[in-house]
């Protein structure tokens, strides 16, 4: 098959795979509500507490997904591309750890009790810090090892720091929920903060966009790439900044999801080949595809118990990365 044409094909495939599964997670709930009247409900004003249900509960909780799971598939392959390193994701540059301890302190100091939006609004602070470390530490023209060892030495901090917090938490009902927001969940989420979190990730989406002629420049090498007159101190900042606004923005109102990020550029790149910019969409797509399902399964597997999402995409990313691994070691035997 023509790889035009097959790239054409796995867009499409993927783009009908996260329409259904929007779909899906738009009738799967606790309560016992049917596909048709679940869609009634949503345009209608009939039925007030269906549609209160699909409209409050359901429709916020599905719109995140499909934006939190773009927001790591695409940063994901961008980080790969640009950094050059199969095993880059957003928590390498420490956006997610520092976003985290924005959160955790909110509710460390009994801040989010009083007023709740102020823990996505200060995730939202602790990535806008991580990246300017990050900068500053790299430098302007820091090569890609430069940002690494800055983001692995910041996501240290921030994990120390969020631990010291739980080790000195005088109140272990704010432990426990420092706990289970680290996790990573989609429950109780509102339309407040699908309207918080959209602008920074879209944001984001359009900084992490503009990288995918530099990525393509950028395999052929960095002395090739400046003399086809990619600018690197540009690119730097459109991929740290954008991860930094969109992954930012995701785990303020998620928390923190991992291997998303990791995982679907691995799966999707021998499919749509080896350009990166071609990647770009197409994991954005997949890692919507995949937070989606996962999240249709928390809901199905253990409803009663609030199985958190974090915690199933780690049980089924990790053991599948592990694959990926022995699957390449084979092949370059």
């Amino acid at each position: 098959m023509n790889e035009a044409l097959r790239y054409k094909l796995v867009l499409a495939v993927l783009s009908i795979g996260v329409f259904a599964l929007f779909l899906v997670s738009l009738a799967t709930g606790p309560a016992a509500i049917g596909f048709a009247d679940s869609m009634r409900a949503l345009f209608s004003s009939d039925a007030y507490e269906i549609g209160l249900i699909m409209r409050e509960i359901r429709l916020p909780r599905a719109i995140l997904g499909l934006m939190v799971g773009a927001t790591l598939g695409l940063s994901g392959a961008v980080l790969q591309g640009y950094l050059r390193n199969p095993l880059a994701e957003p928590g390498l540059l420490g956006i997610s750890a520092s976003a985290s301890l924005g959160a955790v302190l909110t509710i460390y100091t009994g801040v989010s009790l009083a007023f709740p939006l102020a823990l996505p609004m200060a995730a939202l602070a602790g990535a806008g810090i991580a990246v300017l470390v990050v900068r500053a530490m790299a430098g302007g023209a820091g090569g890609t090892l430069s940002i690494i060892l800055a983001g692995i030495a910041l996501s240290a901090f921030a994990g120390a720091m969020t631990s010291l917090a739980l080790n000195l938490s005088p109140n272990p009902f704010a432990a426990m929920e420092i706990v289970f927001w680290m996790l990573g969940s989609l429950t109780d989420r509102s339309m407040v903060h699908v309207w918080l979190a959209a602008p920074f990730m879209l944001l984001g989406w359009v900084m992490l966009a503009l990288t995918a002629r530099a990525l393509d420049a950028l395999t052929l090498g960095v002395s090739a790439a400046s003399s086809l007159g990619v600018d690197l101190r540009r690119t730097q900042f459109l991929a740290v900044g954008g991860t930094a606004a969109s992954v930012g923005a995701a785990t303020a109102v998620a928390g923190a999801i991992g291997f998303i990020g990791l995982i679907v550029p691995h799966i999707l790149r021998p499919l749509v080949g080896s350009m990166p910019s071609r990647l770009l969409p197409a994991s954005a797509l997949g890692g919507a595809a995949m937070l989606l399902a996962a999240d249709i399964l928390v809901r199905l597997i253990a409803p009663e118990r609030d199985l958190k999402l974090g915690v199933l995409t780690a049980m089924v990313g990790a053991p599948f990365f592990l694959w990926l691994i022995w699957r390449s070691r084979r092949t370059m035997v």
